[in-house]
């Protein structure tokens, strides 16, 4: 058995590489150099990403960059018209040829905004583009606030995927995170949204106050029999050094990691006994989902938005404030304060206020981390011929410490031979620990990032 414990401390969650913990100040002149080198150098295609920083409530255990929605409806008008202005500015500087692979909006709660905003950003930004066969267009909802007309509205506004923030379905549990309960059965508003041919993915978050092993399995059981084509369960990450809302979950007491780990064990049993295959570090897919097909194949990827295949996944274009644009070696963040962001967009400047220009180096790092975070595995040839240069090259890069990994080993976290690193099924919840091994950033860091359970 794991020594779970051991291995239940601070590492990366490793959505970029390097983490945003690590981006330094940046202007808009390096990232849009960065933008007009990206048709040159890295993917064609596009992936763009909206930011709505707006909720109605703030939940108490969000990790996300979001505010209270302002009483005065212009400024929530000002910012959208700042985001088709946005796309006017990074336009002008990318090949119009192109194709768009993947949209998606995140927040905050963008699903909060009038269907008609939402359907007019993506004409917009369609519009511009060539698209390829069946892009992706995806968006995060919270269903407190979402009626079936709403759903309906939502089909018809050119969204192929819908994440459905379920959390949990406990009303004493939401309440005690300051979370509005779904306005509508899930099965419902699966059951809309699969009529119209979306693809769905229902959210759940494991380790908050109240939940037990046995609450959290009901929940999944009763999502399971609706069948959406992906359940994720997310582990809440306690981070209250950068979210102070968090310390209110403190107070109210938060599960010990051998139960957390109990409610995620269950859970992926179920699941797995369900016909759903794990996918990455909290994804559960159907056989037939575009993701376990790129497992399958090793052209499983991820970036901010979540997991990804190799074919809808573009060099990220972002936009709205701490939007996060991840291109070949390069990523830009926009500023984290709503006025600047205005400002700036309305002045014709990007708001770019921090980013991160990677070495030679740290791009193969990036590869492996990656490809290890994603897939479960990474073949020392495979990377070294991919990237043109040899193993020990790949190796070399890296923070490889062989006593340390043939003791990750030893301890049945993965198995480690002259050919590369596969994650045993055990170990999959601790693929962190294994990426952060591997990292020469993770050397003697005073960086702080939430724990695997």
């Amino acid at each position: 058995m794991i020594p779970a414990n051991k291995y239940n401390v601070s590492v990366p969650r490793y959505t970029s590489y390097p983490p945003a913990n690590y981006f330094e100040p940046m202007d808009s002149t390096s990232y849009l150099k960065a933008i007009e080198d990206s048709n040159q150098v890295g993917s064609k295609k596009l992936s763009f990403y909206f930011h709505f920083p707006f909720c109605r409530r703030l939940c108490h255990y969000c990790g996300c960059n979001s505010y209270m929605m302002p009483q005065d409806k212009s400024q929530v008008a000002r910012y959208v018209d700042a985001l088709h202005h946005e796309i006017d500015l990074v336009a002008k500087h990318l090949d119009p040829t192109r194709p768009i692979s993947q949209i998606h909006y995140g927040g905050g709660s963008p699903s909060v905004l009038p269907t008609s905003i939402l359907q007019e950003l993506n004409e917009h930004i369609l519009s511009l583009f060539p698209k390829i066969e069946k892009p992706e267009i995806a968006i995060e909802c919270h269903p407190g606030y979402l009626s079936a007309a709403d759903w309906e509205a939502l089909c018809n506004s050119h969204f192929t995927r819908f994440s459905i923030g379920v959390q949990d379905t406990d009303e004493k549990v939401l309440k005690a995170v300051g979370r509005t309960p779904s306005q509508m059965p899930i099965p419902e508003i699966v059951s809309i949204l699969h009529a119209h041919g979306a693809t769905v993915n229902t959210d759940f978050l494991y380790g908050l106050p109240y939940q037990t092993p046995d609450t959290f399995v009901q929940d999944i059981q009763k999502t399971i029999e609706v069948r959406p084509e992906r359940l994720v369960t997310f582990s809440y990450g306690h981070v209250p050094w950068v979210f102070k809302r968090q310390q209110v979950l403190e107070k109210i007491g938060l599960p010990q990691p051998e139960v957390k780990q109990q409610m995620y064990d269950k859970a992926a049993q179920m699941l797995h006994e369900a016909g759903y295959q794990s996918i990455g570090l909290d994804h559960f897919v159907l056989p037939e989902d575009e993701l376990y097909q790129a497992l399958q194949n090793g052209q499983l990827y991820r970036n901010f938005q979540g997991y990804c295949t190799r074919r809808t996944t573009g060099q990220v274009y972002a936009f709205g404030v701490t939007g996060i644009s991840q291109l070949d070696s390069f990523y830009a963040q926009n500023t984290k304060s709503i006025e600047e962001y205005l400002v700036a967009t309305e002045n014709d400047t990007l708001s770019t206020a921090k980013g991160y220009q990677l070495t030679p180096e740290q791009r193969i790092v990036k590869e492996v981390i990656e490809r290890l975070m994603c897939n479960y595995r990474i073949q020392w040839a495979h990377i070294a011929k991919d990237l043109g240069i040899t193993i020990e090259q790949v190796k070399a890069a890296l923070h490889y410490d062989a006593v340390q990994l043939q003791e990750m080993a030893d301890d049945g976290i993965m198995n480690l031979s002259h050919e590369g690193i596969t994650m045993t099924t055990e170990g999959h919840p601790f693929v962190r620990n294994v990426a952060a091994a591997l990292d020469p950033l993770m050397v003697h860091t005073d960086k702080k990032f939430s724990k695997p359970i």
